[in-house]
């Protein structure tokens, strides 16, 4: 080799080396990243889950606000330690390339979306039935022998037009995993964190979709009901009315709901309410409550009630009942146009 090539030769392994040097200077500085930092995972590779996209939507309308992030951190990208070798990071922090408030706001957009719910953006936000906020109170993903990831997430939800809270409560989240014998990767660590913020955010829709159903069926053209969900502790819930199980199958739409199909016994401490319309299916609201379609039938406290009833195309009817103890009370309504 002649001397002249020697020279370059030389030149471009000092050049090289210092390049890494740097490289590895600067990534020590900030810690391991996890997302779309260009030496590290770009977060649109990461498969995402499916939307509804053009599915029929719910009549359920949400704004989300950006979640607020509690945590007693040093930086709002932080996740948590780094001690075992992962390929693709370097340092003894694992940070995302994003604030962790952003990942969890998408997170939980993405997840109602999914579920039939319309999120409402831009100017068309005001007119949301729903106002959903938050707080990130824990989020850590600590890498190690085994990779602890460590969740807990308050939401809120409010209507828009009275600011009353109608569910709220805390979702939690913990697991931890084996990288396996070929040892981590960026890839592999960021698909992980994914992972569970997609279990914990559907948590909270599951939980927040199963109450609203039930008080607000009219969304959701589905039957009232409520299910418990692992790992939600739940604070505020609204207060649902106990309907009555029908001994005989559902009236159907030109029929009215006899009253021998239910007996209270005399030591009831409530009542029976049946309501019929004509025609059916409109909607009934109790004492300014909304609790579902028409025929229907609600066990509720005795005492003097205000019902009303409201049909697309009709004119509203309201009228007062007395519903007695231990005792049946029905009442049929005439719709006029």
């Amino acid at each position: 080799m002649s001397s002249l090539s020697q020279r370059i030769t030389l030149l471009l392994l000092l050049l090289a080396v210092a390049g890494c040097s740097t490289l590895k200077d600067a990534k020590d500085t900030v810690g391991g990243w996890v997302g779309g930092a260009s030496n590290t995972l770009d977060s649109s590779s990461v498969k995402k889950p499916a939307t509804n996209g053009t599915l029929l939507k719910y009549g359920a309308t949400l704004r989300v606000n950006t979640y607020v992030d509690q945590r007693k951190v040093s930086s709002p990208r932080y996740l948590g330690q780094m001690t075992a070798h992962v390929s693709g990071l370097s340092g003894k922090e694992v940070v995302v390339d994003q604030n962790v408030a952003d990942m969890v706001t998408t997170a939980i957009k993405t997840r109602f979306d999914s579920e039939g719910f319309q999120i409402m953006e831009g100017p068309s936000a005001s007119n949301a039935i729903f106002e959903l906020s938050g707080v990130v109170k824990e989020l850590t993903l600590n890498v190690k022998d085994r990779d602890d990831i460590s969740i807990a997430i308050e939401t809120t939800l409010k209507e828009v037009a009275t600011g009353k809270v109608v569910w709220s409560g805390l979702v939690t989240e913990r697991n931890n995993r084996f990288a396996g014998v070929s040892g981590n990767n960026k890839d592999d660590v960021m698909a992980y964190l994914n992972k569970e913020l997609r279990i914990a955010s559907t948590k909270a829709v599951e939980a927040i979709s199963a109450s609203l159903m039930a008080s607000r069926p009219d969304l959701f053209n589905l039957t009232p009901g409520t299910k418990p969900i692992a790992g939600v502790t739940v604070y505020v819930a609204p207060s649902l009315p106990k309907v009555v199980p029908a001994m005989m199958p559902v009236a159907q739409q030109n029929e009215t709901l006899p009253v021998s199909s239910y007996r209270p016994h005399a030591d009831d401490k409530n009542g029976l309410l049946l309501v019929n319309t004509n025609p059916p299916r409109a909607k009934v609201y109790l004492d300014g409550v909304y609790y579902g379609m028409s025929p229907l039938r609600l066990e509720i406290e005795p005492g003097i009630h205000a019902i009303s009833v409201k049909l697309a195309g009709y004119n509203m009817v309201t009228e007062k009942v007395s519903v007695r103890r231990g005792d049946n009370t029905e009442i049929e309504l005439n719709l006029e146009h």
